[in-house]
Parts: structure tokens; sequence; C-alpha cells
């Protein structure tokens, strides 16, 4: 049987994670990344959730990123008062494994490259996509510095913005969730007394959450309502300006939070939240999207990454499982969609204040219309079969 050729285009975590999972499944793949090297997105932080870490495992790359990072085994919620609202565990405390893990974007898709070197997966860096040719024998894709890839399957890793998804579904556009995003680290602010806890804070003007990694350092962010920033205004500001929008604000409410943003330097940035509509169109003959380029939420669930590792492993197994590519991509929409776009719905509704969240974000154990926590599990378990 011929090698089947897969070209992924992004080498973030949605990328680096499918070639993973498709390289374990036998697929000769190649990652195409725009950015010229392995620092791209540096500066926000993330969480991954026990769904995300259970997928990681599948593909055996749970030991690489929990080398990096810090756990976190509870989450503790606070009114605009600061009173303790609810203080619960989070993740699968008997599997370490498990364990929702708190760590910078940057360093989860380096590690994961890293991976990817170590299995001889290509990860090719300074590859700006232009334009994707797809034909009866082949997708082409067509990089700016003039140079071609050809390979029977191509897979859209490239995010919100994504390249790949103009190309099959040229209408399909994000749009704006709501919310100004600020993210922020400091080691000069007073440290969370609780060890590897998360603090939400439900105030007046936004909503925060802080936590302290075990060198001291505590990652902050905060979600305010308001008009969506300019590009220009983004790329024009600097870190001052946002802490000097954001302490007022904060100052509202008598947490310690504002304390937390004044005791901020330079690492303080701020984006918009987006998302990508429901029925966004994912595949087109050779051509699939996963991650946020098929589904971008906004991170008020703190559910991306995990979903794009999820995608990762359900592709991979879709397509081992499968007789031929359009039924394994067919099949990959079907158990993906549901579930996906429920965390988009949940995720907007909480940033556009429509829905209050419960005390922990159960979208990562299970969703109406998606599969249940066991069902969940046996998806994607690696030696489980996939199914319709």
């Amino acid at each position: 049987m011929a090698v089947v050729r897969v070209l992924v285009i992004g080498g973030g975590i949605a990328g680096t994670a499918t070639a993973l999972a498709l390289r374990k499944a036998g697929y000769d793949v190649t990652v195409h990344e725009a950015h010229p090297d392995a620092a791209e997105d540096i500066g926000a932080f993330l969480t991954l959730a026990g769904n995300g870490m259970r997928a990681l495992a599948q593909f055996d790359a749970a030991a690489a990123v929990t080398a990096i990072g810090f756990p976190l085994t509870s989450m503790r919620v606070l009114d605009a008062a600061g009173a303790e609202a609810a203080h619960v565990p989070l993740g699968e405390p008997g599997d370490p494994l498990l364990r929702y893990r708190c760590l910078r974007r940057g360093e989860l898709n380096a590690a994961l490259q890293a991976e990817a070197a170590r299995r001889g997966v290509p990860v090719r860096h300074g590859a700006r996509l232009t334009a994707v040719e797809d034909g009866p024998d082949g997708v082409t894709a067509r990089f700016c510095d003039g140079t071609t890839a050809t390979g029977d399957l191509l897979v859209g890793a490239d995010g919100v913005h994504s390249t790949v998804r103009r190309a099959i579904a040229p209408a399909a556009r994000p749009v704006y969730a709501g919310q100004r995003v600020f993210y922020g680290y400091t080691r000069t602010a007073p440290g969370s007394p609780d060890p590897a806890c998360i603090t939400m804070v439900r105030g007046s003007t936004a909503a925060f959450g802080h936590t302290t990694s075990p060198e001291g350092e505590t990652y902050w962010f905060a979600r305010v309502s308001d008009r969506p920033l300019s590009a220009d205004a983004i790329d024009r500001g600097t870190p001052g300006r946002w802490r000097d929008l954001l302490v007022p604000l904060l100052r509202k409410d008598p947490t310690p939070v504002a304390d937390i943003v004044a005791a901020t330097g330079d690492e303080l940035m701020v984006t918009n939240a987006t998302e990508l509509p429901a029925g966004t169109p994912w595949r087109s003959g050779r051509v699939l999207l996963v991650g946020d380029a098929a589904h971008a939420a906004s991170p008020a669930t703190g559910q991306g990454a995990s979903m794009a590792l999820e995608d990762a492993v359900v592709l991979a197994k879709c397509l081992r499982d499968s007789p031929d590519h359009t039924t394994a991509l067919a099949l990959y929409e079907s158990l993906r969609r549901p579930r996906t776009e429920h965390n988009t719905t949940v995720s907007g509704n909480i940033s556009r204040g429509t829905h209050t969240p419960s005390p922990v974000n159960r979208v990562g154990a299970a969703a109406p219309g998606a599969p249940e926590a066991g069902e969940l599990a046996r998806l994607l378990d690696w030696n489980t079969a996939v199914t319709p």
C-alpha cells in the first residue's frame, strides 16, 4: 500500500499535535509553518483541561508537556466583593497525567515541535501559504517563496485567520465575541497562598483569573466587555497603556486584582476575543480544517487548546479506521462538529454576558449533543476503533 502524504499548514498546537497523531497512525506528514522559528505566539498562557491532557496521552506526548508548566488541582471563585463563592477540584486527581496544566502557549508550541523533531516529523519554518490547489490526484500548497508541496491530503491548522479556510470558504470570517482579553505576568505581586489553585474573580467590570507558578510568577488574564480594539490600536498599544486602561476598572471592586495588574511590567498584552460562526465549512475535497481554523471560540471556557488536541486524535483515528479519505473526513466532521460548536456557543454566551458560567467549566467533560464523559474517553482511546 502506498504511503499517504499529508501536508499540515500551521505549526502551532493544533498543527503539530495533528502531525504527531497522524505519524503515529502511519502517515507521512510534513508541517509547514509561516513563522521563521519556533517562537510564534509566545505571549499568552493557557490551561489544558483533563480532556486535553487525555488527548495528548493518546499520541504519547503527555510526558513532554508535563515537563513544562505547572499543575492546577483546584479552582477558587470569588464574587465582586472578594467573597468566596466556590472552591472546587480540577481534573482527575487520581491520575497525574490528567490534571489540569497551566503553561505559556509558546512553550507548549516549542515542546510539541521538539517532540515532532524527535520522531522525524519535518517542520518547515518560514513557509507562508499563498494558495491551495485541489485536484483529483492530489492537493498542492503554494508558498510565498515560490516553493510548492503536494500531498494526498492537506490539513489547515493555521488559526482563526486561516489562509486555508479562505481558500475553501472565502465567505467565512471570524467575528468579535464581545470582550477584550488582557494577559500578563508578574513576579512582584503577592503570590497565591493556595498552591496549584487558579482563582477566578467575577468582578463588576471584568472577569479576572490568576494563579502563581512554583517559581513565584503570577499569571493573570482579564476579560473586559467593550467595543473591539482596532488592529492599529493593538499594534500601537504599549504595556503601560493597557495597564493604565485596566487598573482603574479593576479598582472599582475591593479585590486584590488591580494590584496584580499594577505590579505587571512589560509582560502585558491584549487581544480581541473572536469566534467562528456555527456552520462554517470545514472541508472541501482533499482539504480539511482543524483547531481554531475550523471552530475558533472565545477564551471564556478555556477549551481552545484542549479541543485542538482532541481534533488531532479523532482525525488520526478516523483516517486510520475508514476505508477511504472521503469517508474519514465526513466521519471526523460528524463526530467533532457538535462538540466544538457547543463549546463555541457556551464560550461566546459567557463573553457576551448572556450565560452565567458554573463554578467549573464542564465543556471539557461533556456537552449536549456531543459525547458524554465516558464516550469521549472511548472516542479518544487510541486502541479503540472509531465508528459513526
